[in-house]
């Protein structure tokens, strides 16, 4: 069974990463091995302590080439690990240069030990993105034109492509049921614990397991084009993404390198002391400050990606505390972005079932949106066989069956028919008209449905602090007020075009407002981009949106706009300890190197410190992985409105 580009991308990256870690660790305890010899035998044949002094300095060798290469490189290549690197090296060839064999060994074998405590630690997210990798292998029911099934690997499908899960059986790709029904666990992809019930015409994500039932799904996205797929790839450009912090203290990298070389150049000058001056090179090592920021970003990612976040990077975490207002789109954001059946008024004496069977028969005839809406009023089973079918454009459709003629469409194509319809009723959405053999039976008022969680969700957004909230839609004035009301937004923006979205968007940051936007259409892409942070609905927004976004809500649940919001708040408090640790810790040690208070042994004291420090860094930013979201409950049925 092959591997998918992701999983190989991504377990490449981590075995390569493992194996490194496994080479300076047994590099480490064979060096340390020959020390404790060196001693050994130093302490037993004093008389031989030249044997003793050639192993200390084979040991001391041993260690000196990767630190030596990853000084080197450093210098090449600077940041604030690279500084780190070129300090330890600059402290062992201090210690070679004083003849103190047994710094030379021991610091770069405690330095090694933290790098890799630092490589293992639970904030890595390798093996997160490992672990979802294989979500994507599996195997897959395919189902033949003959109606044979045959089992294949799911990197084998192809969009079109139909296939058989049953119970247990994981979704080998992203695709929309056309038969069955049964409930999926989608947890590892969208966050929710709660099973989600698939049917006929709904859309399933691959990864997701089957709980019971039996399912026939078409495969509509594979591979990295899938939902997982964009998951791995989200979080692999997220865990190389550096934070804007970060970035700042990598400006001055080198400033600070001459600025601690100085320091220790006075603290020799001043105390005559080599090993003060070597504890000073050690202290000033600033891995503590550079892991700050990443380890708190990395975990903050991680933690967003168990709920169906994804953040494309830590920056945009970083944004999220200080988004100020909320511009949202309607049509696939607050409301679900479909059209359902919402009345029907029939003509007296005729038979509702019969109007919902002919209505749906000829709307499976059709491509337009009402016509999809009215095709799975019945089930396809029980629809009519229909003969020259023909569409008239921006009216409606007509076909005739064993019964007659059929006409299913706009007021207007009566009219052009001359079938005598009734007065259209009042109605803010799309309304259809459906006549038989010339005789007008009934009108079908269809509409979009509000998301149940709407509300609820921008009420958290403005306990949240985010009280300037504006309802931004191409619809009409009347269908958007009408909303607006009933979720709780004042300021309205209709009847926009795309631009006019990026200029309300554009004006909201004139203002002084820093807007969160919140789309999902190919129409929100360039206010996605101009706001501080986008937001795109990931189930069911357009490809042009999701690449537009900052952040993608992989369940589409608004709920989890406050959880993004939180979430990167407490992140920012997590990483303002962070620094502190780092930047607090670092300068008390170089100043207690400085003044000679860590003693005769006072580098390896300084190289135990600056660990110490590392790892109450990462321990802090794990803290995150316990973050929990409480999502508000939803209560009452939601409200149907009109038009997409």
């Amino acid at each position: 069974m092959s591997a998918s580009p992701s999983e190989v991308n991504a377990s490449m990256l981590s075995s390569s990463e493992q194996q490194a870690a496994g080479r300076q660790l047994t590099v480490a305890m064979v060096a340390l091995g020959l020390f404790a010899l060196g001693l050994i035998w130093t302490w037993l044949a004093p008389q031989q302590s030249g044997v003793g002094q050639l192993l200390l300095g084979a040991a001391a060798l041993l260690v000196a080439i990767p630190v030596v290469r990853s000084g080197w490189y450093s210098l090449r290549y600077p940041d604030l690990h690279g500084i780190t690197d070129l300090l330890i090296a600059l402290a062992m060839l201090g210690a070679w240069a004083t003849g103190d064999l047994m710094t030379a060994v021991l610091l770069p074998v405690i330095m090694i030990f933290g790098h890799v405590l630092e490589e293992r630690s639970v904030i890595g997210s390798q093996e997160a993105i490992t672990a979802l990798a294989r979500l994507t292998r599996s195997r897959a029911r395919l189902i033949g034109s003959d109606g044979q099934i045959t089992e294949v690997d799911n990197a084998e499908l192809r969009p079109g492509d139909r296939v058989e899960v049953r119970a247990g059986d994981r979704v080998p790709a992203d695709g929309r049921v056309y038969e069955g029904q049964a409930s999926l666990d989608t947890a590892p992809i969208t966050g929710e614990s709660v099973p989600v019930d698939a049917s006929i015409g709904m859309e399933v994500f691959g990864g997701a397991i089957s709980l019971d039932g039996l399912l026939r799904i078409e495969v509509t996205r594979t591979g990295q084009e899938s939902t997982l797929g964009k998951v791995i790839s989200l979080m692999q450009s997220a865990e190389r993404s550096k934070p804007p912090i970060t970035r700042l203290l990598e400006r001055y990298a080198g400033e600070y390198l001459v600025l601690v070389l100085l320091i220790a150049a006075v603290t020799w000058f001043i105390s005559n002391s080599a090993q003060a001056m070597l504890a000073v090179l050690v202290a000033a090592c600033p891995c503590a400050l550079a892991l700050a920021a990443p380890a708190t970003a990395i975990a903050g990612i991680a933690v967003a990606a168990r709920h169906g976040i994804l953040i494309r990077g830590s920056a945009f975490l970083e944004e999220l505390a200080d988004t100020s207002s909320l511009v949202v789109d309607k049509t696939g954001t607050l409301t679900y972005g479909r059209l359902h059946l919402r009345e029907i008024r029939v003509q007296p004496g005729i038979d509702r079932d019969v109007v919902l069977r002919l209505a749906s028969s000829l709307g499976a005839a059709s491509s337009h949106p009402v016509s999809r809406a009215l095709a799975t009023l019945v089930g396809s089973e029980q629809h009519l066989a229909l003969t020259d079918v023909r569409e008239r454009h921006g009216m409606g459709v007509i076909g005739r069956s064993a019964e007659g003629e059929l006409a299913l469409g706009r007021p207007e194509l009566f009219e052009s028919m001359g079938v005598a319809a009734p007065t259209p009723p009042v109605h803010d959405g799309p309304i259809a008209g459906l006549a038989l053999n010339g005789r007008f039976l009934a009108w079908l008022l269809l509409s979009d449905t509000l998301r149940p969680e709407a509300a609820i969700a921008l009420a958290e957004l403005r306990t949240l602090g985010l009280n300037r909230q504006v309802l931004l839609t191409g619809d009409r004035r009347s269908v958007a007020e009408s909303l607006a009301a009933e979720v709780g937004i004042s300021n309205v923006r209709a009847q926009a075009f795309p631009e006019d979205k990026l200029h309300c968007v554009t004006h909201e940051a004139q203002q002084g407002f820093r807007p969160m936007v919140v789309g999902d259409g190919v129409n929100d892409s360039l206010a996605l981009k101009a706001g501080v942070v986008g937001v795109a609905m990931g189930k069911g927004g357009s490809d042009i949106a999701l690449a537009s976004a900052d952040i993608v809500l992989i369940g589409s649940d608004l709920r989890r706009l406050g959880t993004c919001i939180r979430l990167s708040r407490r992140c920012r408090q997590v990483l303002n300890v962070n620094v502190v640790i780092g930047l607090g810790w670092t300068l008390a040690i170089v100043a207690a190197a400085a003044f000679g208070l860590l003693g005769v042994a006072g580098a390896m004291i300084a190289a135990i410190l600056h660990n110490l420090s590392t790892l109450l860094v990462l321990a802090n930013a794990g803290r995150l992985l316990r973050f929990q979201e409480s999502l508000p409950r939803l209560t009452g049925a939601a409200p149907s409105w009109s038009r997409t």
